[in-house]
């Protein structure tokens, strides 16, 4: 389905290892109840892709489509917003304003004097500064929004049309992290960001939970247990959510692969090192929204023990992989940051040490996770040769 291309992966050495709680149960209970509660919200469509299971040598092959998420785009909406609520009605509380202050307060506007002196920031690729700056905009905050040099004029766009500020910063993603966290620290701003580092932990934690929402309707939807889960790494949120849904709903049993660019694999790196590295350089990957140098200490707590392996794939795998599914009838929209898991399987079900070591055979059930669709349509048309289309 996908020509050839170099494929690197490794076991995890530590699967399985007993370690610290991640996300708590009861978080991830209060994160579904208030998603599921909002306006615009259902469970997003899980896709049969039997053409893909026989070029996989696979039983099944589902593909959980993110792109129509609130309008957003991506599943990024899951978790940008719900923590920016979480982060209004804790500070409400602090200032005496109002202890309790619901969901339904902070889009009514009963505490608009207040929520408009805070102001919401954070770094992004693209999806998650589009969800905090609409999350910011349904509950009322003042958001301003870092971007590296190489996010698209696109993807800029969409995220100023919820109101936010954009600032551009030289450098890369982690470039941009670090200076949205400086100019937080210096006027009093709250940073909403899905990567953590020691000290900045409850709201990212915040952002997972969400994330767990998309893994937990596909569990609903798939009703056999997943044999294999293939997800993207980026700094590692997403896929700790749904190693951590995967296990709470299937027990031991699903093996999670985690997935990433070659150009920016810290997760892949990471577990080669036995730790937590830093990948320098510019990361020059087409996967914009995996474009990330420094893992993210939550995932990586939990990843280093749940992920059964992690592997990484070429900006041309992702590519074909785009193509591939746009060519299908009907067509599925995968933006290039949503296919890394789809390249993963396709190369790894190929390659006869790979498809052993990760137990890939003709009984295996594969989910799969279509991160985001068309989020910047010109950049989806330069690479697939086609606009993304409405069907």
């Amino acid at each position: 389905m996908i020509p050839n291309a170099p494929f690197r992966f490794m076991v995890n050495r530590h699967h399985g290892t007993p370690g610290v709680v991640v996300l708590t149960e009861g978080g991830f209970r209060r994160a579904r109840a208030e998603i599921a509660s909002w306006t615009g919200y259902a469970p997003t469509p899980l896709v049969d892709l039997a053409d893909v299971a026989a070029a996989a040598r696979v039983a099944s092959v589902r593909y959980k489509d993110e792109a129509s998420r609130f309008g957003l785009g991506s599943f990024k909406a899951l978790g940008g917003a719900y923590a920016v609520m979480r982060l209004l009605q804790a500070e409400l509380a602090r200032r005496g304003v109002a202890n309790a202050a619901t969901a339904a307060d902070l889009t009514d506007g009963t505490h608009k004097e207040a929520t408009r002196a805070i102001t919401v920031t954070c770094a992004t690729d693209g999806n998650h500064g589009r969800s905090v700056a609409w999350g910011a905009q349904r509950f009322g905050a003042a958001c301003v929004i870092f971007v590296h040099e190489t996010v698209s004029q696109g993807r800029r766009d969409a995220i100023a049309r919820y109101g936010a500020t954009i600032r551009v910063v030289p450098g890369n993603y982690d470039d941009a992290v670090r200076e949205a966290q400086a100019q937080a620290d210096a006027l009093g701003w709250f940073v909403v960001s899905d990567t953590s580092y020691p000290g900045y932990t409850e709201v990212p934690r915040d952002v997972m939970q969400g994330y767990r929402v998309m893994a937990d309707e596909a569990a609903d939807q798939m009703g056999a247990a997943p044999t294999h889960v293939f997800i993207q790494g980026g700094v590692g949120g997403v896929a700790a959510a749904v190693a951590a849904q995967m296990r709470a709903r299937f027990g031991a049993g699903p093996r999670v692969i985690v997935a990433e660019p070659d150009k920016a694999a810290c997760l892949l790196a990471s577990a080669e090192a036995g730790a937590p590295v830093t990948v320098p350089g510019d990361l020059d990957t087409l996967m914009a929204g995996l474009a990330c140098g420094e893992p993210s200490l939550l995932a990586w707590q939990e990843l280093e023990r749940s992920a059964f392996a992690f592997c990484c794939v070429t900006d041309d795998s992702a590519v074909a992989c785009m193509k591939a599914l746009a060519a299908r009838q009907p067509p599925v929209v995968a933006g290039e940051s949503a296919v890394a898991g789809l390249a993963a399987l396709l190369l790894a079900a190929s390659e006869p040490f790979a498809r052993a070591a990760l137990g890939l055979d003709d009984t295996s059930r594969v989910l799969l996770f279509c991160t985001e669709g068309a989020t910047d349509p010109e950049v989806y048309a330069r690479l697939v040769g086609q606009a993304p289309s409405s069907n």
